[in-house]
């Protein structure tokens, strides 16, 4: 479920908002770069009266272009304040940033991440590519988060004095059909993960930690390089985490497989491509995301969703 400090956002779908597409260039080069503003920004860590230990982040993202209406994102992320919003495989944690209803907007996706001990912020955006028809393309940024901390009640909350500017850089258009593990391995991989759905029951009173059933995730996975696209399910549950393979939508790549991982109670999701080559040596790409969904009850069961999802590997 969403947390508290974004509650009150109503989902929507950005995909069906996206009114206006921007050019994706060429395949060997990026094209643009575009302007994000950080209006607010605070973090808040482990509550020393609670044992979960974990690490709040909120922002709000606006895109830097007049005609979109000032359309503003909510972002939020919650992970073990030990992590400093790194996985535990030492993958960055990356989150959605939740269209505020305020106007339209011209991405598909809007993401970002934090390495707290670095102080840095990265934010990324997909979008649908007026140049290539059908196609979408993707560009992120990175600034340092100057924040102004103090200790309260144990616990450490920071907040950002003043603005802050973003500039993200659109990455080389998609690769052809059928493009080599060279090819792959050269890019920066990342995924638009669409169609989220999670289904469990929970009757009222009881705890969420122990719902009397759940169908785990299932989800379609499109890679953002190339054309590869999967439609994953849950084949297992170990450890109180869902594991799944992902099967090739449209034929697919014979070189190449996807699996995923999801823990519902951290909400982590991770997300590993693998490519067998016989032309290059073989390589992985692994992404972490903590995903919030929104939630439909209907009786004792709780239906989840999701708008598109963008989830990047530990390289930016």
């Amino acid at each position: 479920m969403r947390n508290g400090l974004s509650a009150t956002l109503t989902a929507a779908s950005l995909s069906s908002r996206a009114y206006t597409a921007r050019l994706c260039g060429n395949t060997t080069a990026p094209s643009s770069t575009y302007q994000w503003r950080v209006g607010d920004a605070r973090y808040d860590g482990a509550d020393p009266s609670k044992t979960d230990g974990l690490a709040t982040v909120a922002l709000s993202v606006v895109p830097e272009d007049t005609s979109s209406n000032a359309a503003f994102f909510e972002c939020v992320a919650e992970w073990p304040e030990a992590w400093a919003g790194w996985y535990e495989d030492s993958n960055i944690i990356w989150s959605d940033c939740i269209w505020a209803g305020n106007g339209p907007t011209y991405d598909t996706a809007i993401a970002f991440a934090v390495d707290w001990n670095n102080r840095t912020l990265f934010v990324s955006h997909t979008f649908g590519c007026s140049d290539r028809s059908g196609s979408d393309a993707l560009a992120i940024g990175a600034a340092h988060l100057d924040m102004d901390c103090a200790d309260v009640d144990g616990s450490s909350n920071c907040i950002l004095p003043t603005s802050l500017n973003v500039t993200t850089q659109a990455a080389p258009a998609r690769l052809q059909t059928n493009p080599t593990c060279t090819d792959n391995s050269a890019r920066y991989q990342s995924w638009q993960l669409e169609n989220w759905t999670r289904q469990y029951e929970m009757v009222p009173g009881s705890s969420a930690i122990t719902p009397q059933s759940d169908t785990g995730t299932s989800f379609t996975l499109r890679n953002m390089v190339n054309s590869d696209m999967f439609n994953c399910s849950p084949s297992g549950d170990q450890n109180d985490t869902f594991v799944g393979t992902c099967t090739p939508a449209t034929g697919g790549s014979p070189t190449t497989t996807a699996t995923f991982r999801f823990e519902p109670l951290r909400g982590m999701l991770s997300i590993t491509q693998q490519w067998s080559c016989s032309d290059s040596p073989s390589f992985d790409a692994v992404g972490v995301s903590y995903v919030q969904a929104t939630c439909a009850r209907e009786g004792n069961m709780l239906n989840f969703t999701s708008d598109p999802l963008w989830i990047g590997t530990k390289t930016v």
